[in-house]
């Protein structure tokens, strides 16, 4: 049974087929389609509405970075919601360590990168680790690409102040990248109650997953607070 549904987005043919060959090879996971450009993922994602989607950045017509933009347009993410799928994760690949590009997908609703050269075992970590609604990248790899780029930060939104103490300071750690467990030790919870606040923050932010906290975090000038 093919637990995580991936669908595979490259221009270049022979890299699409071997990435196929891993992702195929691990139990739980298989590979549902292939795009050569972000027009056809776009379309290939309404379509088929894949857990995973693995996204070229740099491809010609429509690159990676405005395909993810697309797929993650509130009208889509309605269409998706409404029908009771799951939700859909992207993870960018790029040849180079803290991409610009990687950083603006990641703005726009990716779960983070890969560089190209990764080894099959950490592909195959990576694609579970975003289906979990988990980033893919260090905390500190991520702060450095979302770092200067909302300037100047937008002002906090009300639904932020609507937020409880407690939330705020769940929010903050998360901000910073830290894990549940290491949450909990900051704010005296255990890790299920720390799961319950994060999912009451995601819900009263209309956010998607943990890397949206941090992407919010720096949009409004929340980090550090």
């Amino acid at each position: 049974m093919t637990d995580i549904r991936v669908l595979l987005v490259d221009d270049q043919d022979l890299f699409r087929e071997g990435v196929r060959v891993i992702v195929d090879a691990q139990d739980g996971m298989g590979v549902v389609g292939t795009a050569g450009d972000g027009f056809e993922a776009v379309r290939l994602v309404d379509e088929l509405v894949p857990d995973v989607v693995l996204m070229d950045v740099r491809m010609p017509e429509m690159d990676g970075v405005e395909a993810t933009r697309q797929i993650f347009a509130p009208d889509r993410v309605a269409r998706r919601a409404a029908t009771g799928a799951r939700p859909v994760r992207v993870v960018v690949l790029t040849t180079f360590n803290l991409d610009d590009r990687a950083a603006t997908a990641i703005r726009h609703g990716a779960s983070g990168f890969l560089l190209k050269d990764t080894t099959p075992p950490m592909l195959a970590d990576a694609i579970r680790t975003v289906h979990a609604g988990n980033a893919v990248l260090a905390p500190g790899d991520l702060t450095s690409l979302l770092a200067g780029s909302f300037t100047p930060p937008t002002p906090t939104p009300a639904a932020y102040l609507d937020l409880t103490d407690k939330e705020r300071e769940v929010f903050a750690a998360v901000a910073r990248g830290l894990s549940n467990a290491e949450v909990g030790g900051l704010v005296f919870a255990s890790e299920s109650t720390v799961k319950t606040h994060v999912g009451a923050i995601l819900r009263k932010l209309g956010l998607r997953d943990r890397v949206q906290i941090v992407v919010y975090a720096h949009e409004h000038g929340l980090v550090g607070r």
